[in-house]
């Protein structure tokens, strides 16, 4: 009785499918061109033999399964599990101390079967995966609020006393602010501005002053905790 040869065999779907694969692969990375991809697919489909097959894609790269690698890269980076049996301390120094006997009743001592090894589980090695990255927090922009306004007084008019005392023009509640804190007046220049002395100071646009200095429209002037923008006389 002769034997058919293995290349002689007709090919199953799952091996013609195998095939395809490796001529996609081929030509995604450029070593088939359009034309040799089509009139290499076509011989696939009407092969009649598993030699013919291996014709078609004999000088091309086989692909594994992707399953395949992707297990094998999670199990390179799996721990190596290492099955130790229990032995009481008793029972080792017996060995030693008391010859083959009692080596003999440490080792009746013994469990019949070892702990079986922890079994592969991939869901959990992703889990754990996941687990490891970095956590990404939204932070929201903090929302600027505009500042109130303070009228710059008008040419010709008193000088703005700033305060929290009873004869301050401009009375504040703040407990930042002194009762004799600072003083805004108009001049042929413009506006001038001045601290008198008080204990949490004046700033203008979040400097603070030590002298007369000459503000404008648009400065942010603060007077301990409470910030204005100056603005022209409504």
């Amino acid at each position: 009785m002769t034997s058919v040869p293995v290349e002689g065999t007709r090919p199953s779907d799952a091996e013609r499918d195998r095939a395809l694969a490796v001529l996609r692969d081929g030509a995604g990375s450029g070593r088939l061109s359009h034309d040799t991809f089509i009139r290499r697919m076509n011989f696939v489909l009407g092969a009649q033999s598993r030699g013919e097959l291996a014709d078609a894609i004999r000088d091309l790269p086989r692909t594994e399964p992707r399953h395949r690698t992707w297990t094998r890269a999670v199990r390179a980076h799996l721990p190596r599990l290492k099955v130790e049996t229990a032995v009481s301390p008793n029972a080792r120094t017996g060995a030693h101390q008391h010859g083959p006997s009692s080596a003999r009743s440490a080792a009746a001592a013994l469990p019949e079967r070892a702990r079986p090894a922890r079994r592969f589980d991939p869901v959990g090695v992703v889990a754990s995966w996941l687990d490891g990255l970095p956590r990404l927090s939204l932070v929201r922009p903090a929302v600027a609020v505009p500042l109130p306004g303070l009228a710059l007084p008008a040419p010709g008019s008193p000088t703005v006393r700033i305060g929290r005392g009873p004869g301050a023009t401009l009375r504040m509640a703040d407990e930042s602010v002194s009762r004799h804190h600072a003083e805004l007046r108009h001049v042929d220049e413009g506006w001038l501005l001045r601290d008198l002395g008080s204990m949490n100071g004046t700033t203008v646009n979040g400097l603070r002053i030590t002298t007369t200095v000459r503000v404008r429209p648009g400065d942010r002037v603060g007077f301990g905790a409470v910030t204005y923008v100056l603005t022209w006389t409504g």
